[in-house]
């Protein structure tokens, strides 16, 4: 128990969670919250108003010099050269076997310097697998130790933040970025980018830095009734976007095409990047199995593992993600199946103990605004 305790890592907010109440559980090798008041509670504040979520544990690399965009292209699926200062991109790094090493967003911060936000789970991995490919001797470092990450989201996000910042966040695009003052500091990411589906920010900034604009962001929210959101809403807000999460619904065993990432896998962009002609190739013939989203029908919820079978009871895939949906009242899960079997509104069955449990596919996503 001792052993586990001294290797867990913590965020600086550390002890302003626990302070808080929050229930603290262990999470890709950080003793992060879970939850605060609950799963329920906090998933309907980010629906309908705004929620604070500590991503602290995401790591952050700084790429740059004139070869920057090269590795980069090298080692993603996206094209990053439609990039502008002040965009940011979501995509895929393919690992040689068809696979995805991780799923990252890229941010062209200026010009040959781009930062790249991948899962906390797999820091060291990206780090080894990016390193492993840059014979185009970029600058690389590892900024993970030294920054924090917020996540404000939901509907009311910009008008509880306004206070905060001398620009107009009304103005900040999804999927762009401002470097502007916020919360009493004079540097910080502001993104319009995040993983509920809700709307809002995620704010980058130092790790001294994040205590006083933790603070300040629940001082200006206050008014709008902003809550602190632990990583079990997260979940759930994220699955009923459809949304997927590494580990679960993509892994090393699973191609960007089959996941139904293809809009992330611009096998055209001039660059050549790892798998290129796999994925031509995949293309072509087609794929074997699809990511689908399905709910439930029968009444039970599906689990990560769970197998998905035929109505004669033979297995056709698995359960990668599953959850009752706060938003959507509904139980609802993604899952591999094979491909002539992922047809929406197709009759599945969830495998839930000893029982098969009727569900049918649907399109994504499930929470529609």
């Amino acid at each position: 128990m001792n052993k586990t305790n001294k290797t867990m890592r913590e965020t600086a907010l550390n002890d302003i969670h626990i302070a808080l109440g929050a229930k603290m559980v262990p999470f890709a090798g950080y003793n992060m919250p879970v939850q605060y008041e609950g799963v329920k509670a906090e998933h309907i504040t980010v629906r309908e108003g705004v929620g604070v979520f500590d991503v602290s544990h995401m790591g952050e690399f700084l790429i740059s010099g004139p070869k920057a965009l090269d590795l980069i292209q090298k080692i993603s699926s996206n094209d990053a050269s439609t990039l502008t200062v002040g965009r940011a991109q979501y995509s895929c790094m393919p690992n040689g076997k068809g696979g995805i090493v991780d799923d990252l967003i890229i941010y062209k911060i200026k010009e040959e310097e781009y930062l790249l936000v991948v899962n906390a789970s797999n820091i060291q991995k990206d780090w080894d697998w990016i390193s492993s490919h840059n014979s185009f001797e970029a600058t690389m470092r590892d900024l993970s130790e030294n920054y924090s990450l917020l996540a404000i989201q939901g509907p009311k996000a910009v008008e509880a933040m306004q206070s905060l910042t001398s620009i107009d966040l009304s103005e900040i695009k999804y999927y762009h970025f401002e470097v502007a003052d916020f919360a009493g500091i004079e540097y910080a990411i502001i993104s319009a980018t995040g993983y509920t589906g809700s709307g809002g920010f995620e704010i980058y900034c130092k790790n001294d830095e994040v205590q006083q604009v933790w603070n300040k962001v629940l001082e200006a929210g206050a008014d709008f009734g902003i809550k602190p959101i632990g990583l079990a809403a997260r979940d759930t807000l994220r699955l009923e976007m459809g949304f997927c999460l590494y580990g679960n619904d993509i892994d090393d065993t699973t191609s960007p095409l089959e996941a139904g990432l293809g809009w992330i896998t611009k096998l055209k962009k001039d660059a050549d990047f790892i798998d290129k002609d796999f994925l031509t190739k995949q293309k072509e013939v087609g794929v074997t199995r699809k990511l689908v989203a399905f709910e439930m029908i029968d009444r039970g919820i599906p689990r990560h593992d769970y197998e998905i079978v035929d109505s004669e009871g033979d297995i056709i895939g698995k359960v990668t993600s599953g959850t009752m949906g706060p938003s959507v009242e509904k139980a609802i899960g993604l899952g591999y199946v094979k491909k002539e079997l992922a047809l929406v509104d197709s009759e599945i069955f969830i495998a839930v103990r000893n029982k098969q449990l009727k569900a049918k596919i649907v399109k994504l996503p499930f929470f529609k605004k």
